[in-house]
């Protein structure tokens, strides 16, 4: 069966999302983790070593600007990875999905080069985080920093992040059974009201512009 666009949103409704073997692997398989793992957005750890660089805007920031770059970029090899699970189908079946308003991206800039981003999947209250990279020392962490604050002011209840990873568990990331995490999305989800798939209607990653204050200040509760 050909996998599409509308197949792939279904499929994280229900808790489960592809992968693939590497870059070049031509087959895709489905992930139903026994542990999945969530970023809370109530209790997001900001350290006051990030605060200071955040507010010191060491990066421009945009949303959505350079899609596809964010995703070849999250997809290259590194210095601790030769490979990666994001093959060609999905990088196109995520921008198509992206065309369609469903996947975003967070972006940092230094003038004309991107530096930094991470992407994923809204629908309803819930945001799927698939990837990340930095170029540049922080720049991964900022655009984290950038996202949360999106969601929170845009009222969604789950971040997704799939497994833990040292680098998102000094942001409090936490591990969580996977009756839970059903339990989680399916409240997450029924906030939607049409009941249908569609991004959220106030989706706070539609590029509108939000200051470093703002950020900052949707933090103070949870620094």
């Amino acid at each position: 069966m050909k996998i599409t666009p509308d197949i792939i949103l279904k499929a994280y409704a229900a808790g489960i999302f592809p992968m693939s073997e590497g870059r070049d692997d031509d087959e895709m398989f489905w992930v139903d983790p026994e542990y999945r793992g969530i970023l809370p957005l109530d209790s997001f750890h900001l350290s006051r070593r990030l605060r200071r660089t955040v507010r010191q805007e060491p990066f421009s920031i945009r949303i959505d600007s350079a899609f596809e770059q964010v995703m070849t970029a999250c997809a290259a090899p590194t210095s601790g990875r030769w490979t990666t699970w994001i093959n060609h189908e999905i990088q196109a079946l995520f921008v198509a999905l992206h065309q369609q308003g469903f996947a975003h991206c967070v972006e940092a800039w230094i003038e004309d080069e991107l530096v930094g981003g991470l992407y994923g999947i809204a629908l309803g209250g819930a945001f799927f985080g698939e990837s990340m990279f930095s170029r540049r020392t922080d720049a991964s962490k900022v655009v984290l920093v950038h996202l949360v604050a999106r969601l929170r002011l845009g009222g969604f209840t789950l971040l997704d992040t799939q497994f833990i990873t040292d680098h998102l568990r000094q942001f409090g990331a936490i591990e969580i059974s996977r009756d839970e995490y059903h339990s989680r999305l399916s409240l997450a989800l029924s906030g939607e009201l049409s009941g249908e798939l569609s991004g959220l209607a106030d989706f706070k990653l539609s590029g509108k512009s939000l200051s470093t204050s703002s950020v900052l200040q949707s933090m103070t509760q949870t620094s």
